[in-house]
């Protein structure tokens, strides 16, 4: 194969459905002259057979271990947890380079096999802004499933396992539906609300009807004066949307909640962000991801007042699998087509040597 050769993996993440590279994608990938392998994959929101018509060779499931070595492997969710080595160019998030819990053995694996990664969160233009993300759709899909959990803590009940909707006018009528008309009466309050994810989450809040004024968009100014912030516990659900990036004070944590007791009007907080395992997560009530086969869990930090539960799913624009994916492919069309180039590409030059810096890092952790 070419030095234009693509190698689109399959995702092993339980319930991700999105993908890096979409059938649009791939098509304009092979018109300016790459050649696009995409491995056969149930899961996926795309049928393969919108990539084999396209002009994609389609290969068997999870077989790009045995990929030649010069094609870059282009994923979305990180790999399995393994110790074996990593000899190929990967492209995906690792979700690694903020010392997230075992980030060094993530790229001891690349440190073994001699490859590279080429971590999505940290392509970025010229002016430093990502050039492709999925924080619209988190944002959107974080508060619609921070609604879904409200309404049925209302009913009594902890919300059962999500499904990906079809589409978003989908999600907005179920998520309508559930609230049976008392939208104008939840309030919520959106950390970070002026970056992409933060606009999803308000969007979302105002086209199931919440009322402007029951929607606190709260970004740099109103928490220049430092946490813990006591007005997250007055309204019904906190969505966090921040990029974290440096340690912040803490936005809530479990000393507020049991202070508040039975005054506690919050039952739900959506950690869209998901700093679970960083040591900086500015929620620190919290220390599991959830899933969509689980999208709660009850925190038991102060028995006997109303409940509180917390959303923290990593990947949840792929409640939005299509439309997610076509935006994110999209923004990240233009990179990929220098993908090729990478040794001279400002972005892939840039994203090697931060890659190499994290490297450093984690041999020096691990004493290799």
């Amino acid at each position: 194969m070419s030095e234009n050769s693509l190698w689109l993996r399959c995702e092993k993440k339980p319930f991700e459905r999105r993908a890096a590279i979409t059938p649009t994608t791939a098509k304009k990938l092979i018109d300016v002259g790459y050649s696009i392998t995409v491995e056969r994959d149930e899961q996926r929101i795309f049928d393969d057979e919108e990539y084999e018509t396209v002009g994609c060779t389609l290969v068997d499931n999870d077989s790009w271990p045995t990929a030649p070595i010069n094609i870059p492997i282009i994923g979305l969710k990180e790999l399995p947890t393994s110790s074996s080595p990593l000899k190929h160019t990967h492209v995906h998030f690792a979700h690694c380079y903020k010392h997230q819990a075992g980030w060094a053995s993530v790229l001891a694996r690349f440190y073994a096999g001699k490859g590279t990664l080429y971590d999505l969160e940290f392509l970025q233009d010229e002016s430093g802004r990502r050039v492709a993300a999925f924080g619209f759709h988190a944002g959107f899909a974080g508060a619609a499933a921070g609604l879904l959990a409200y309404a049925s803590l209302k009913d009594g009940k902890t919300l059962g396992s999500l499904e990906p909707f079809a589409n978003e006018a989908e999600m907005i009528s179920s998520v309508t539906a559930k609230l049976q008309g008392n939208a104008k009466n939840v309030k919520a309050l959106v950390m970070g609300a002026l970056g992409r994810c933060g606009r999803g989450a308000v969007e979302l809040l105002q086209k199931v009807g919440l009322k402007d004024s029951n929607i606190f968009k709260w970004d740099l100014a109103e928490t220049a004066k430092g946490g813990p912030f006591l007005e997250i516990l007055d309204v019904d659900i906190f969505i966090n949307c921040i990029y974290l990036s440096t340690k912040i004070p803490h936005f809530l944590t479990p000393k507020e909640i049991r202070e508040a007791g039975s005054s506690r009007r919050l039952s739900i907080i959506v950690d869209v962000s998901c700093d679970t395992t960083n040591p900086n997560n500015p929620i620190p009530v919290y220390d599991i991801n959830t899933t969509f086969e689980k999208p709660t869990v009850a925190l038991k930090l102060d028995p006997g007042n109303p409940p509180l539960e917390v959303i923290s799913i990593d990947h949840l624009p792929t409640l939005l699998p299509r439309e997610a994916s076509e935006q994110f492919s999209a923004d990240l069309l233009p990179s990929l087509k220098e993908l090729k180039n990478r040794r001279t590409a400002r972005v892939w030059v840039e994203a090697e040597k931060l890659y190499k810096e994290k490297l450093s890092e984690a041999v020096k952790e691990l004493g290799l």
